[in-house]
């Protein structure tokens, strides 16, 4: 009898390449890969520890894993894992935890040990500078063809930069690389399995290659342009490695897309220099501007972190005021997270961190910007004709309204990162009579108060029989436009009546309950919400009960 693998991945898209290539390399040893949160045998954990945050999801996800499947084998992996090992093992149920240099050898140690539950977990974790062999990381390769249409390839792992705030070189090493002739190699083995996209990904996956080998990441760029493949995609690349003949080379190229995630962390000098990041606003904007020059419809993202040590007002108005200026399509905003060990940790003598309802404030301003950028870039495609990659089967069967089985759609990308949504065509047609604020009524009540922009998704009364399926409705959107999983704690509910607090139930989510409606505040606490207001004018007490 096949023994039952499944995953969860946490972070960034290089984690997601090495949890299918662990459970990939087991498909001859007697495994079956089944999907996290159905009864299993073995469950794998990658973890993220970028924030305090991400360490508080890993131990979510651990958590609810044994919830699912109480008898499976637990392995956690990952940068939480090689960070903070004690702090995994002393999780109830877990069983194995595998170091940065470890989980190389996943299959060999998975099909070795007896995989029955321990007293304790076995932790096999070395010391970082120990870790220099590289292991391979690639999208499944045993999928149903149907599964197949973006894969990513792991090029590069580790990171010889030493910025201020992060703990990537602590978990991964140094920065180390395939060589080109072994990433053709992986990219044909996934061309040949049917895939039609192919992400490249890396820690810092602009400083692929090597000094002895004399290979450069613009020569497998170079190479991966003649591969017979529709689309290449880069995860993420430094603006200071983003070289002209890159650039160059994309332009002219007819299956690299014209999409690039540029990491900028601030649009200041004072705290770029503090961060420790190798490059100035002056660069940043300078291959910006390129990129545009020379790419149609090109769509270029931002990493920023709000609230670093010594980040004045002005510092950050500054940075603001750049990033607004720029022609980014969105950003991915985060909240500095004080690591121990990194250098940032010994910066504290000398710099503060701003207030909580400062770094808060800043976050939420940044996120509007963000939501305001996505909404022009995407609105400049309406009435474009582009090609789409759909999704796998999954995506093609999500259903956004749940009483009714017309409402199919197939997602997708274009090869500049807009996501699509197709209507499938249904025989069948029922309509329900549901009270309560429909889409378009409820989108005028927010343009009202000009605050519409901000919610990008939603769910409302036309998309479900009762208010407790509105959550997962929402929860399947947001997933949806923003690549990511949202679980339990991640969803707040606000409401004014114990149908919102109930709805948190159905997600296990945090409630916030408001007494602006029929009910008292003291009405309202009989229903045991997590937090309890009378009004939003304590903005202070709500904004902890979010952020907490």
């Amino acid at each position: 009898m096949l023994k039952r693998i499944s995953s969860y991945t946490l972070g960034c898209k290089l984690n997601f390449s090495e949890t299918s290539a662990f459970s990939d390399s087991l498909a001859n040893d007697g495994f079956k890969v089944v999907p996290f949160g159905t009864p299993s045998d073995v469950t794998v954990i990658n973890t993220c520890s970028v924030t305090d945050n991400a360490n508080k999801k890993c131990r979510n996800i651990i958590r609810r894993a044994l919830r699912y499947s109480p008898n499976s084998f637990i392995v956690v992996t990952g940068c939480y894992a090689q960070l903070e090992p004690q702090e995994i093992a002393s999780i109830e149920g877990v069983d194995l935890i595998l170091g940065a240099k470890e989980k190389f050898s996943f299959r060999n140690t998975i099909t070795t040990l007896p995989l029955t539950k321990r007293e304790s977990p076995l932790t096999l974790v070395s010391n970082i500078s120990n870790v220099e062999t590289f292991a391979y990381g690639h999208s499944f390769v045993t999928l149903p063809n149907r599964e197949r249409t973006r894969a990513y390839l792991k090029i590069q792992d580790g990171c010889d930069y030493t910025c201020s705030y992060c703990t990537i070189p602590l978990a991964r090493g140094k920065s180390r690389s395939l060589s080109i002739a072994k990433v053709i190699e992986q990219a044909n083995m996934l061309i040949r399995g049917g895939y039609n996209e192919i992400v490249l990904t890396g820690v810092n996956t602009g400083d692929f290659g090597s000094k002895e080998r004399q290979e450069s990441f613009y020569d497998l760029l170079n190479e991966m342009a003649a591969l017979p493949i529709r689309r290449i995609r880069i995860s993420s690349i430094e603006p200071n490695l983003l070289t002209s003949n890159i650039i160059d080379l994309i332009a002219s190229s007819s299956n690299i897309v014209p999409h690039f995630h540029i990491p900028l962390q601030s649009g200041s000098n004072t705290t770029l220099k503090r961060m420790q990041r190798r490059y100035s606003t002056s660069l940043y904007r300078d291959r910006i501007t390129e990129v545009i020059s020379k790419l149609n419809d090109c769509c270029i993202g931002a990493d920023v972190i709000v609230g670093y040590l010594g980040e004045t007002e002005n510092d950050f108005e500054e940075s603001f005021q750049f990033i607004q200026n720029l022609p980014l399509a969105y950003l991915h905003v985060f909240t500095f997270s004080l690591r121990a060990n990194t250098k940032a940790e010994s910066q504290q003598a000398s710099f503060e961190m701003p207030p909580h309802a400062v770094i808060t404030a800043r976050r939420l301003r940044l996120e509007g910007l963000s939501l305001s950028k996505r909404a022009k870039f995407n609105t400049a495609f309406i009435g474009a004709t582009k090609e789409v990659l759909f999704e796998d089967e999954h995506s093609c069967d999500i259903e956004l309204t749940l009483n009714a089985s017309d409402n199919l759609y197939c997602f997708g990308y274009t090869d500049n990162y807009l996501r699509v949504g197709v209507k499938i065509p249904s025989k069948e047609f029922s309509a329900e009579f549901l009270q309560g604020n429909f889409e378009r009524s409820g989108r005028h009540k927010l343009e009202l108060v000009k605050i519409n922009d901000f919610f990008s998704f939603g769910a409302f009364a036309e998309d479900g029989k009762t208010r407790n399926e509105l959550p997962l409705v929402a929860v399947k959107r947001a997933t949806l436009l923003f690549n990511s999983d949202f679980i339990g704690k991640d969803v707040i509910i606000i409401g004014d009546t114990p149908y919102d607090i109930e709805c948190a139930r159905v997600l296990n989510s945090k409630s916030i309950a408001v007494a602006t409606g029929n009910k008292t505040i003291e009405e309202l606490k009989k229903f045991s919400p997590d937090v309890a207001v009378k009004n939003f004018h304590d903005t202070n007490l709500i904004l902890e009960a979010i952020l907490s």
